[in-house]
């Protein structure tokens, strides 16, 4: 099995990622909601953990380093805790559906959504975005890298051209892991982190992490081990935001994995840019076939057949090569509308992965491409 599906979730983790979840599984409690010592030890290793996150994207203060279960947690921490009826929001047509559809619920509520377009190049079009954004705009929401092409706006260039005043919330699940994001000097005041992707970490890992300037209200009630004598939750990070048991384990996992990355992470990315541009190169050869990528070190390869629909040609992809990518939409409908697709087969991979595997996916992908139709229904 080759495993092309690092952009859904990452199919291969360090060992000593690996290592540290086992031990977390077989030896733990509940972080902090217990006054004995193993609980007490649980939760040292899980500000151990918040620590590291806040150094490595250079964040602001380690209680506010949120743990969530995903990137989509953490996003629907950043919008819902933080944006109010009337606000004005911009964001862009690369977002996906972690960033869309709560925008489109606080539309209910009043708020304004402005959508800035692509420039000629597929990439998001500061200029517009810039003028998107007026006086009453209380933030501009978007995306470090696209999850459909691999395509990375000019942070720096965003901030630069919106007011002081205006909060910049970041959606870092395929960008963190692979590029250094360093929040204080991009002036970014939320980051979402997919744990269990570029990071390395577990799935049902994530983190939200955000600056003194915002202060998301809770969007979950519950236990937080203080303050237990009141009905209302904590008024201080990180209590207010994390109700309930923490997965302890996936915790851990991403703490292990940011370790790996402060070793590994140049390494790895150039790695990951050379077998993205490896793929791009020798793809395009193909007859029939239309790239929507750039090499990029976020590792996405996305692409379209004339003769075959996305969704077919990774379902033969599986069940004929062995080969592990997603086809479809990618869960961002408004990216796709701009290029004007109907999906797209998207090939992800991870520092992981070979040049010898991506040979393989374009000896598969030839071949689909010269297929029949009666071919593809038989399944040849």
């Amino acid at each position: 099995m080759i495993y092309f599906d690092n952009a859904s979730t990452g199919g291969f983790k360090p060992d000593g990622v690996v290592i540290a979840t086992v031990a977390a599984l077989k030896f733990c409690a509940n972080p902090g909601r217990s006054g004995h010592k193993l609980s007490l030890a649980c939760l040292e290793r899980v500000y151990a953990c918040r620590k590291q996150l806040c150094t490595f994207f250079n964040a602001y203060s380690y209680d506010r380093v949120i743990f969530t279960k995903n990137c989509t947690e953490a996003l629907n921490i950043a919008i819902l805790g933080v944006i109010k009826e009337g606000d004005e929001v911009v964001t862009t047509v690369a977002e996906h559906n972690s960033v869309l559809r709560p925008l489109e619920r606080l539309k209910d509520n009043g708020i304004t959504v402005k959508y800035a377009p692509l420039d000629g190049d597929g990439n998001i079009d500061v200029k517009a975005l810039a003028e998107l954004v007026t006086d009453k705009t209380r933030a501009v929401i978007m995306t470090l890298a696209s999850n459909v092409t691999g395509a990375a706006p000019d942070v720096k260039a965003v901030r630069k051209s919106i007011p002081e005043h205006c909060l910049l919330i970041c959606d870092g699940a395929q960008a963190c892991g692979h590029i250094k994001i360093d929040m204080k000097s991009l002036k970014i005041d939320a980051l979402a982190v997919a744990g269990h992707k570029g990071m390395l970490g577990i799935q049902g890992s994530g983190a939200l992490i955000f600056s003194e300037r915002i202060n998301p209200a809770p969007v979950l009630y519950g236990g937080t081990g203080s303050e237990s004598h009141s009905l209302k939750m904590p008024d201080f990070y990180p209590d207010a935001l994390e109700s309930g048991t923490l997965s302890y384990p996936a915790v851990v996992s991403l703490g292990e994995g940011t370790l790996y990355l402060r070793q590994n992470m140049q390494k790895n990315g150039e790695k990951i840019l050379k077998l993205t541009t490896y793929l791009c190169e020798n793809l395009c050869k193909i007859d029939g076939l239309k790239m929507y990528s750039k090499p990029n070190p976020f590792g996405i390869v996305t692409f379209n057949l004339d003769n075959v629909q996305a969704e077919v040609a990774s379902s033969v992809l599986s069940e004929k090569y062995g080969i592990c990518v997603r086809g479809g939409l990618h869960c961002a409908p408004l990216m796709h509308k701009a290029l004007n697709s109907e999906g797209l087969v998207r090939a992800s991979v991870s520092a992981f992965n070979s040049i010898n595997e991506c040979d393989q996916f374009v000896r598969a992908v030839t071949e689909i491409s010269e297929a029949t139709a009666d071919d593809l229904q038989q399944g040849f």
